[in-house]
């Protein structure tokens, strides 16, 4: 039996659709949303109607009907915990998304467009591998500070998809195989796949610097900036999490003009550029202790991951870990569209989602 499954992924400025049939991509959109459409929105929930139109106009241009697809599958939004996988996506996780989300993200309007359509269609939708997918067993959430509990906060759908896909090609189960995934991108981090589940991460802000992001910085020397009063909070927030990394050292967030720096003899550029594979490659360590060192394959997954200079460094450090896979690309649209396969086809079953998403994590 064929299956055509329209996945759905939006952003902060714009909101990216694919259609499948099966494992074949028929088409891959991203409708841009202009900055002064994007401006007349007082709150981020407030474009989900815009959103929703923009979706249903494209469609209708290409002229294809809806009640052909098999199903909706969505990006996660910022829900409470829940496991990694598949959730159907219900009235209960709408409301949460749209009313009484963890915070505002752009992520939070997939669900109820996918939900709208589902229901025009009379087809099943779901959500697949969430942000806020959280599998971590209770030692892994001690952070040294009981005010600041650790969370698994990291870029599940694409290296879940990628640790699923290196258990394939190498006739594996997923489900018994120990995998780190570092998923290098605007944003690094990198997890732990111990038979199936996620059990630790290196998130964004607890690990390697990134193109924009300053990752794990000295905490002492942290609190004195905040508090000397050169800067507010939000200057101090972009510092961390959009001025911080590459953009901070060397003015660009694009790996490519950092490596054409560094080919023109830019001493700064490759010991920054360096630097950044260093972390990535002390991360990967990190996680590796977890399993004392029981890792099958270590996946380097992301856009930055077509970057040869950078995988080469990284790999030449942890390649006595275990072997590394080069799995480059974001994968996300593909990620979504083949879990919902899997759903379909029986191969995984969708859990349903309930206001107890948290007490479901018995990990």
């Amino acid at each position: 039996m064929s299956y055509k499954i329209l996945a759905i992924n939006p952003g902060s400025t714009s909101t990216k659709i694919s259609l499948y049939k099966d494992e074949k991509e028929i088409f891959t959109k991203k409708l841009d949303h202009p900055t002064e459409l994007i401006e007349k929105f007082d709150n981020v929930e407030d474009q989900l109607q815009m959103r929703k139109e923009i979706v249903m106009a494209f469609l209708k241009e290409k002229k294809f009907d809806i009640k052909k697809l098999s199903a909706v599958v969505a990006r996660g939004g910022m829900l409470p915990p829940v496991r990694t996988g598949a959730y159907i996506i219900n009235e209960l996780m709408v409301d949460r998304v749209e009313n009484r989300p963890v915070m505002e993200h752009a992520s939070n309007f997939a669900a109820p467009i996918a939900y709208e359509i589902a229901m025009e269609a009379d087809i099943p939708a779901y959500i697949y591998d969430s942000v806020m997918a959280d599998e971590m067993p209770d030692i892994a959430r001690i952070s040294g500070m009981p005010d600041i509990p650790r969370t698994s906060s990291s870029h599940v759908l694409n290296t879940r998809a990628m640790a699923v896909r290196a258990s394939k090609e190498r006739d594996r189960k997923y489900e018994d195989m120990n995998i780190i995934a570092a998923h290098l991108g605007g944003g690094i981090s990198i997890n732990l796949h111990e038979k199936g589940r996620i059990v630790d991460v290196v998130s964004d802000d607890e690990g390697p610097f990134s193109p924009e992001r300053a990752g794990r910085v000295p905490c002492r020397e942290l609190i004195n900036l905040c508090y000397s009063g050169k800067y507010d909070k939000k200057t101090m927030q972009r510092k961390l999490r959009g001025n911080g990394g590459l953009r901070a050292y060397l003015n660009t967030i694009d790996a490519r003009e950092v490596e054409r720096m560094i080919e023109g003899g830019n001493r700064e550029a490759r010991l920054v550029y360096e630097a950044m594979a260093y972390q990535v490659a002390k991360g990967i360590g990190e996680l590796a202790t977890v399993t004392e060192g029981k890792i099958d394959v270590i996946i380097l997954t992301g856009g930055i991951a077509h970057s040869k200079m950078l995988t080469d460094w990284i790999a030449k450090r942890v390649s006595f870990i275990a072997p590394v896979e080069i799995l480059a690309g974001e994968n996300e649209m593909e990620a979504l569209a083949f879990g919902a396969l899997r759903v379909l086809r029986g191969e995984e079953t969708a859990r349903e989602y309930t206001e107890q998403g948290a007490e479901a994590l018995n990990v």
